[in-house]
């Protein structure tokens, strides 16, 4: 909390966790849905996506899987239902320095603001 000009160049965990989280919600928000496309986007690992996908709920963020129907093995997408507190404006605005913090790939350009 200190006032000081000189950043830390690597986040704290508690940062880089929140940060993944709403960075996650904002790519489910813009079509990249499953737990595939996810690791895709980010390179995390498939446990990671999924363990920041079930914490969503820890910030308020309501996110539900939708299964394809006819599809086995939990084939389909998520859907963010509800933001609770959280602006997802803010995170729009925000998601390329969320994404610099985490150090995760540039996303292709369908998917960047230009």
């Amino acid at each position: 909390m200190s006032n000081t000009t000189q950043k830390s160049a690597t986040p704290s965990k508690t940062r880089t966790s929140f940060y993944r989280r709403l960075y996650v919600a904002h790519l489910i928000d813009q079509g990249i849905a499953s737990v595939p496309d996810l690791m895709t986007a980010t390179g995390m690992p498939r446990r990671t996506a999924q363990d920041t996908l079930v914490a969503l709920e820890e910030l308020h963020i309501d996110c539900r899987f939708i299964a394809e129907p006819g599809q086995r093995h939990n084939i389909g997408h998520y859907v963010i239902e509800g933001w609770g507190p959280i602006d997802p404006r803010w995170i729009a605005e925000h998601a390329q320095q969320l994404r610099e913090a985490l150090g995760y790939p540039a996303i292709g350009s369908s998917h960047s603001d230009q």
